[in-house]
């Protein structure tokens, strides 16, 4: 995974699985977004790979990661939203995204479109955190 946080609270995620992938680099990336102490939304219009296998060693530094970061990924990751414009791989990811917020700590939202992913994100901050249209 990549983020571009350009537009925070707005933070764009890619899933990328490319041999070589600094994976120390995205959790560097993630853990300064929480840094900010602000909330924000991350959002993705790619999918993770579905012959994907994590490594033993990438799922023990995950675990760590997410033990050290728990409370911060609850209370200021307020939600994924993953945009699937197709309506059958959609309803595939449900029983995935009803046990992600076990994980992560945080809800994985489901989109058919870009604009329609745009409007949940801005529905779920706050106020004053909106980032113009």
């Amino acid at each position: 995974m990549s983020m571009d946080s350009s537009a925070f609270p707005l933070v764009w995620m890619r899933f990328t699985q490319e041999p070589g992938h600094d994976h120390h680099k995205d959790f560097a990336e993630f853990e300064a977004n929480l840094k900010r102490g602000e909330p924000f939304v991350l959002l993705s219009d790619s999918v993770p790979a579905e012959d994907h296998e994590h490594s033993p060693e990438e799922k023990k530094r995950t675990a760590l990661w997410m033990k050290k970061h728990k409370a911060e990924l609850r209370r200021l990751v307020l939600a994924m939203i993953l945009i699937e414009p197709s309506s059958a791989k959609r309803l595939g990811f449900k029983p995935f995204a009803a046990v992600f917020p076990k994980f992560w700590g945080y809800p994985l939202l489901l989109a058919a479109s870009r604009e329609q992913a745009m409007e949940m994100a801005r529905e779920l901050l706050p106020a004053d955190a909106k980032p113009s249209p």
